[in-house]
């Protein structure tokens, strides 16, 4: 089950599975054995040993599938010997059976020896590439705490063509969360073209209008340079966010992404997104224009990020998954709990499980009072 945290996977198999797969080939050849001598000699069991290098080979070494098999050729010939059968050809046809079977599960063992190191090789180049691609959150940045969910819908895959990223700023922290169209290799060139933009401008962008610009700029120029590339035919949603250090407040800008939830108390309410901007590589249809939304978010308040991997699940009668009823629900539940529990209910949800790229960010402004009220805040007159 993939974590919250995101943390790396590595390349393992279950303890348990392993331990069952080596008893097994030792269980078969006793129970051949005794099956043999407790039967008739008309009943012949004695070719079940067969079984036991062709079990090895899923398991064992190289060493020790060939010594299962020259176990299992000595007890061939042991239990021909019982039964009173001649050397030649009945105990030597079976010796020679045996030692063929042994001799093909040792090429097997061999070949998947070199398959695992190959996969663990890939393994770990693959956890490079994405804890440089897609880093670990901090769970605290500036005045917030930071809670991921990140699911690629690709079996096995640890990146997909959801992508996320959250940098302090001089006097704020700032976030970007998208969904490329899409999946496969092609969204996960595009959100990597993505962050690397975001990551090189973040800095010096003096508002999210032009961090929204210079994200449009990067993708140009990557299908400029690689015209032939799919990520230059694709497209993002993406949704930036920022949060002032000194002020009650979050500015997003939304480039066709889903409005974010926010929590203010026990009220949940979407983002009102009144003027969003096209998705990313499309904006040169119209006219770029780019509306920042200003929000109140003080000490307590919770911002929801979310892909349409989230909002869009289908229970079996067509139903989109009711996020902001959860999230209803949860209003009291720590916002660490919250990634954990989102995932399972949406793998219960959804008619098929979770079948498209999860991303969601939960963002959490610490208890703490800001040295400047919000707007609405400073407006009420004192009582």
């Amino acid at each position: 089950m993939p974590s919250a945290d995101h943390r790396g996977l590595r390349w393992t198999r279950p303890r348990t599975q392993i331990n069952i797969g080596r008893a097994l080939p030792v269980l078969v050849m006793v129970l051949t054995v005794l099956i043999d001598l407790l039967t008739p000699d008309r009943e012949r069991f004695d070719r079940l040993l067969v079984a036991a290098p062709a079990l090895a080979a899923v398991t064992w070494s190289v060493r020790g599938t060939a010594v299962i098999g020259l176990v299992a050729v000595v007890l061939g010939a042991l239990l021909g010997v019982n039964r009173g059968e001649p050397f030649v050809p009945d105990i030597l046809a079976g010796v020679v059976v045996l030692a063929s079977a042994t001799a093909v599960a040792v090429w097997v063992s061999r070949v998947r020896l070199r398959y695992e190191r190959d996969l663990r090789e890939l393994t770990a180049v693959a956890e490079v590439v994405q804890r440089v691609v897609l880093r670990p959150l901090p769970p605290r940045l500036g005045p917030v705490d930071l809670h991921l969910l990140y699911v690629a819908a690709a079996a096995k895959a640890r990146i997909g063509g959801d992508f996320y990223e959250a940098v302090q700023v001089p006097g704020a922290v700032r976030l970007i969360l998208g969904d490329v169209q899409g999946k496969g290799l092609g969204a996960v060139e595009t959100a990597s073209v993505l962050l690397g933009s975001f990551r090189a401008a973040v800095n010096e962008a003096p508002d999210l209008s032009v961090l929204a610009d210079r994200l449009e700029e990067g993708l140009g120029r990557y299908g400029a340079w690689d015209p032939d590339s799919d990520a230059a035919e694709r497209f993002a949603t993406v949704l930036l966010v920022e949060i002032p250090d000194d002020t009650d407040v979050a500015r997003v800008l939304s480039c066709g992404h889903p409005a974010p939830l926010l929590q203010h108390g026990t009220r949940v309410r979407p983002v009102e997104l009144t003027d969003p901007s096209l998705p990313v590589n499309l904006a040169g249809l119209l006219d770029a224009r780019h509306r920042v939304e200003e929000v109140p978010f003080g000490p307590g308040d919770r911002l929801l990020l979310f892909t349409d991997g989230v909002s869009e699940t289908r229970d079996k009668a067509g139903t989109f998954y009711p996020l902001e009823a959860r999230m209803c629900h949860w209003v009291t539940e720590p916002g660490a709990r919250l990634p954990a529990l989102l995932h399972t209910d949406l793998a219960a949800y959804g008619a098929n499980g979770l079948d498209d790229d999860v991303a969601a960010m939960l963002v959490v402004r610490r208890p703490e009072p800001s040295a400047v009220p919000a707007p609405e805040a400073a407006a009420e007159p004192s009582r």
